[in-house]
Formats: structure tokens, sequence, C-alpha cells
């Protein structure tokens, strides 16, 4: 029975202080802004990395396989000899084309074009591939003028690139180092990171680039998913090589944890400091609550409700305002910055990565969850002084 009464002293005192909210509109509104600015920032700086991460993890298939030189952390670190690549291309577990194995040997070289937006030179991957490339990426397709020629300073350009940076329109022509490239067409895949690169023919930008007869991956599409672990084990027993054979989907999702790390890290402490802020609104909020009521908790004390009962009202209150701040810093930080296209470094690869703000469910339950604490920590000290307040003190000001 008295845990029953308990709880009906608790849902009595916690709906009169809910009523009694529209009463304090200013400070209400300025702790539930606080809070909603604060979880708007927190979501917004993590769909950052979540779009980052998306990108890349949403890169490459579980059938497709990528080699590099043994120790090598990158494309751009990496290096595979003519010779090697041959070797690769013979392995066992390999999807078989009309004309071959399907694979292709790349070469992976960065340069500067100008962003659309700020005018200022970024690190563009320029990708040498072989015309079985287009056979490995299944999901690539060619979405605007035609693909380069063999044999010709022709380009390709991701659709996110195209974008993102000036001068990539189909028509275009561009000038790096002593040679002069033109844009012939855009392709789309699926959103994954290779859409944020320039390709050509492997064999031009060897010439371009006097790089003779080397590359620095080979990508291989297997003849199915189980088909991985027999490829690998042929190409690491061979003494002729030294690589490492990683699954594409793998390998890009292991570049993206680097800027991952970096922006939640960042997003954490400048939320952090600013939730120190929202939940001193809160509290000075709920301490304008408690003092408003003062009589009517000394009532209340005096008709027999339980300290109990009003501490955990007051908490509620706190509670339902930091809902409310939350559900408005998430509908903010979605309609604001979901989908929003930017650019950033890849520091596994040192080049432009394009990619989209990505404000998920997860991001939202956590902003939702950071609000609720703010909520609690802001009600927490104004409620104990609700509870401790000596009745025959607070009936003076009646």
């Amino acid at each position: 029975m008295s845990v029953l009464r308990s709880l009906n002293q608790v849902a009595a005192v916690t709906w009169m202080n809910l009523r009694n909210v529209p009463a304090r509109p200013s400070s209400s509104i300025v702790a539930m802004l606080g809070i909603a600015g604060v979880v708007a920032v927190l979501v917004a700086i993590l769909s950052i990395s979540a779009g980052f991460k998306k990108t890349l993890s949403g890169t490459g298939s579980a059938d497709t396989a990528i080699v590099l030189r043994a120790g090598s952390s990158s494309e751009l670190s990496s290096g595979i000899s003519a010779e090697d690549a041959r070797i690769i291309s013979q392995a066992p577990g390999i999807a078989q084309g009309a004309d071959g194995p399907l694979t292709s040997s790349e070469l992976y070289v960065v340069v500067d074009v100008p962003k659309r937006t700020t005018n200022t030179d970024a690190n563009v991957p320029l990708r040498g591939v072989q015309e079985t490339a287009f056979e490995v990426r299944q999901s690539l397709s060619i979405v605007e003028g035609r693909r380069f020629e063999s044999g010709l300073r022709e380009i390709i350009v991701g659709q996110a690139a195209s974008r993102q940076f000036a001068g990539l329109d189909v028509g275009a022509d561009l000038q790096w180092g002593n040679n002069e490239w033109t844009v012939v067409g855009v392709f789309e895949d699926d959103g994954s990171l290779s859409e944020s690169e320039i390709w050509t023919d492997t064999r031009v930008l060897q010439n371009a680039y006097n790089r003779g007869s080397s590359f620095q991956t080979v990508r291989a599409r297997l003849a199915d998913i189980d088909a991985f672990q027999t490829f690998k084990d042929a190409l690491t027993a061979d003494s002729r090589l030294d690589v490492t054979v990683e699954r594409e989907a793998d390998f890009y999702s292991g570049q993206s944890r680097v800027l991952t790390a970096i922006i939640n890290s960042v997003g954490v402490a400048v939320t952090g400091l600013m939730g120190i802020g929202a939940i001193f609104a809160a509290i000075l909020t709920m301490y304008a609550a408690v003092s408003a009521r003062t009589r009517e908790i000394a009532t209340l004390r005096a008709l027999g409700f339980g300290r109990i009962p009003i501490v955990v009202s007051v908490l509620i209150e706190a509670l339902v305002l930091g809902v409310i701040g939350g559900i408005i810093g998430g509908v903010v930080a979605y309609y604001g910055f979901n989908g929003f296209q930017t650019s950033t470094l890849n520091w596994a690869s040192f080049s432009q990565v394009s990619f989209a703000f990505a404000v998920t469910l997860p991001l939202l339950i956590t902003g939702l969850i950071y609000a609720l604490i703010m909520g609690l920590f802001g009600g927490l000290l104004p409620s104990v002084r609700a509870a401790r307040m000596p009745i025959t003190v607070a009936l003076r000001e009646l």
C-alpha cells in the first residue's frame, strides 16, 4: 500500500508541475533550447564520421579482392611490378570473363583540382585502370558522356567529384604537369569511394608520370565469395610474391578508422563543454521552478506528501524538458545536415573523399540519451532542494 501511495503522490505532484510549465515560458524555453543546441551540434558532428564511414564501408564487395605490396597501409605506399601483376592474374579463384581473368592492375596518383565553393586546390585521386576494371566493379556505370579510350589522355570523373570540384565537366580540358587531359564522361558507383576519383587508362597514366610498367594494386573479381581464401592462400604461399591480400570491402572499412576516431573525439569534446552550459541552464530553470512553487510544495508536505515523490516529480519535469529539447535538436540536425554534400581529407591516402552527412537513427537516439542525461543532472540539485525545504519556513510565505 505504501508503494502505491507513493506512486499516486508522484503522479499527482508531477501532473501539477507539468501544468505549471506554461506559466514559466521564458526559463523553460531557455533550458529546452540549450539542450536542443547541444544535441543538434552533437548529432551534426557525428553525422560527418557516419557519412564518411558509410561511403568507405559501402565501397567494394565481398567477392572482390585487392592485392597490395606486403606492409602497405594504403595504395599510395604500395608497389607491384608488371611480372607480379601477371602472376596474380593467374591465381586460382578468380572469375573468368570473355577475354580471360577478371583482374585490373591499377596505378594511383594524386592531382590538384580546385574546389567549386572555395576555389582552393585539393588532392583528388587520379586512378589508372585497365579495361577489365569495368567488369571487376559491376555496380559502376556511365551516367554522362562515354568511357575513355585506351591509349588516349581521356578521363572519366566520379559523380561526387564532379559535384565538389571545378573543371570536371564533360568536354573540359585539364592540365596536370606537362600533360593535357580531356573529360569524356561521368560515372556513378552506388555512392562508393570510387565516385570521388578520376579514372583513365593505366598505360597512359604510367607514361604521363614516368612509372614504367609498375602498378600499385591489383583488383580481382572472385569466382564467388568463398573463393577468397583459395585466392589469398595461393598468393601468400607463392615465393615469387610479397603481397597482402584483403577483401575490398574490408580494406576500405579499415581506411575510415583514423578519421572517424578523430571526428568522434572532437564531437564528444565540443558537445561535452556545451553540455555543461546546457546543464547549468537546466539547473537555473528548475531552481526557478522550485522557488516559484515554494508554497505549493510546503502545502503538499503538510498534507502528507513524502520527500521522495517531490524529488521524483522535479526530476521528471527536468527529463521532460530534456526530451523536448532532444527532439528539437534531432529534428534540426536531420533537416539541416542529413545528405549535405562535402569532401574531406582521407588520412590513409592523403586525398579528398566526397561524401554526404548521414544523420542516422542510432545518432538520433544517442542525441536523445544525451538530452536525458543533461535533463537529469539539471534537475538533480533543485529536486534535492525541494525535498529538504523545511515546511515551517515555506509555510511562512503563505
